[in-house]
C-alpha cells in the first residue's frame, strides 16, 4: 500500500462466517437486493444481525457485567505477559470481541502466565500459542 494511503478498516475488523439458508429465504433476500433495499446479500445479513443485537442490547450488557467480560479489543503483548510473570500473577482472560496475543509471545510464556482463556468472538494468536493454551480455553 502506498505510504500516502491509509487503510480505513484494519484486517482484524471482521471475521468471516458461513451460514446455510433455505432457497426461499435466499430468494427473498435476493429480491430485496434486486429491488434496491440492500446493496447485496451481505448488507442484508449484517443489517439483520445488527437489528437483533440492538434488540437484545440490555441482555448482552447484563451478561457482560455478570460474567465480568472485557468488551471490545484486548491485546496482550510479550511485555504484558513478562510483567505478569515477574509479579507472580496468572491471568484469567475473558473477552467478548477480539483477543489478540502478540506474535512474539512464546508458547512457554503463554502457559506460564495465562491460567484460563474465554473468548466470545475471535482469538488471534500463533498456532503454537493456541495449541499450548488449548486445555485452558473454554
Amino acid at each position: 500500500m502506498p505510504s500516502n494511503v491509509q487503510e480505513l478498516r484494519p484486517k482484524t475488523d471482521s471475521e468471516k462466517i458461513t451460514i446455510n439458508l433455505g432457497f426461499v429465504d435466499l430468494g427473498q433476500i435476493d429480491l430485496l437486493v434486486q429491488e434496491g433495499f440492500y446493496s447485496n446479500r451481505t448488507d442484508f445479513i449484517r443489517t439483520a444481525i445488527r437489528n437483533q443485537l440492538d434488540r437484545h442490547n440490555d441482555n448482552v450488557r447484563n451478561s457482560v457485567a455478570r460474567h465480568q467480560l472485557d468488551l471490545g479489543l484486548r491485546h496482550f503483548t510479550r511485555q504484558d505477559l513478562e510483567t505478569a510473570r515477574a509479579a507472580g500473577e496468572v491471568l484469567h482472560i475473558q473477552v467478548l470481541g477480539l483477543a489478540t496475543i502478540a506474535p512474539d509471545v512464546t508458547p512457554e510464556l503463554a502457559r506460564q502466565t495465562i491460567g484460563s482463556l474465554h473468548v466470545l468472538g475471535a482469538l488471534h494468536a500463533s498456532a503454537a500459542v493456541k495449541e499450548a493454551l488449548r486445555d485452558r480455553m473454554r
